[in-house]
């Protein structure tokens, strides 16, 4: 059996073990793969694993020995998996893996905005602690999250997880979403009202057609301009030239970004230098736990597709 991984690297910069995959058979590994390469890396494979590298109809139907397509991912657009279907190639992606990471750090991120950590280490760091007349001393004005309100965006299990973590800080929790099920001390309400009641707005929902560019220059009007936005679900739910002009004429008071429309981003990125503006690079998903699960569903997906019972197929 010929098996292939494409771009293996974020997933396991070293610190996990490719040591099971290989034991199924000829195994070929590569950190990255250029897109002018793909089609010689997955020449006579039987199963081809990718995380970010594009399989299109056009290449998978020169493999003709393919029989499983593995992602390292949850999103399984890289792959035209209705080409795959056609042909009844499984293919299977990696579910519900990084819910608490995901939920942790749009806390991280509210945090920073509210608590300003990194700001003032680096101040006292910097010298003006040891040279201050009082014994404290805040750059930026600081914020209480108890009593406060938090909008969630679509109600899936990351928005219920971030529900969660803001209920223990004694936020107030609304919720936006076509599918509302009734959930403990949660508000389900449209939302333009969820935008116009919440302190904090955050971005659960998947990129459809209908969300593609929702966070435009209306959608962040009707925030107060005090209210803050975050995003860690996909970046191109967000108009992100509307929300720069949001942050920097003061229309919304910040934002905290784990995800933009083109990554890594284009030196030309409105956001990139926005004012009040946190970006992460795409790393909710990057912890060793978080990893190492991940590892584990794709290994379970791979041998339940060698027992004949394959899971967690996209299609």
């Amino acid at each position: 059996m010929k098996i292939t991984v494409l771009d293996g690297y974020t997933e396991n910069p070293g610190d996990l073990s490719w040591d099971w995959l290989k034991s199924l058979g000829d195994c070929t590994i590569y950190d990255r793969t250029p897109a002018e390469l793909i089609a010689e890396r997955t020449k006579g494979c039987d199963i081809v694993i990718t995380n970010k590298t594009p399989l299109r109809r056009e290449l998978l139907g020169t493999l003709t020995e393919l029989k499983y397509v593995g992602l390292l991912s949850t999103g399984y657009n890289i792959v035209d998996w209705e080409y795959c279907k056609e042909k009844g190639i499984p293919v299977c992606n990696i579910p519900s893996y990084s819910t608490s990471a995901v939920a942790q750090l749009v806390f991280a991120l509210i945090l920073e905005l509210t608590n300003a950590v990194g700001i003032h280490s680096s101040s006292v760091h910097s010298g003006e602690w040891t040279a201050c007349s009082d014994f404290c001393y805040w750059k930026t004005p600081l914020t209480e999250l108890d009593g406060k309100t938090l909008g969630i965006i679509g109600f899936g299990k990351i928005g219920k997880a971030a529900a969660k973590i803001a209920q223990a800080f004694g936020m107030k929790v609304l919720a936006s979403t076509n599918h509302p099920t009734p959930t403990e001390n949660v508000e389900f309400c449209s939302r333009d009202e969820l935008l116009a009641r919440s302190d904090f707005v955050s971005l659960h929902c998947p990129l459809t057609p209908l969300t593609e560019g929702m966070v435009n220059a209306d959608f962040l009007s009707k925030m107060k301009p005090t209210a803050i936005l975050i995003n860690t679900s996909r970046g191109q739910v967000v108009d992100e030239k509307a929300l720069a002009d949001a942050l920097e004429s003061g229309a919304i008071a910040g934002a905290g970004l784990d995800v933009l429309s083109v990554e890594p981003p284009k030196e030309d990125c409105p956001l990139i230098g926005a004012k009040n503006c946190y970006i992460t690079p795409h790393i909710a998903w990057a912890g060793f736990e978080t990893r190492e699960r991940l590892m584990q569903i794709c290994r379970e997906n791979i041998e339940a597709f060698l027992s004949g019972k394959p899971v967690n197929v996209v299609y």
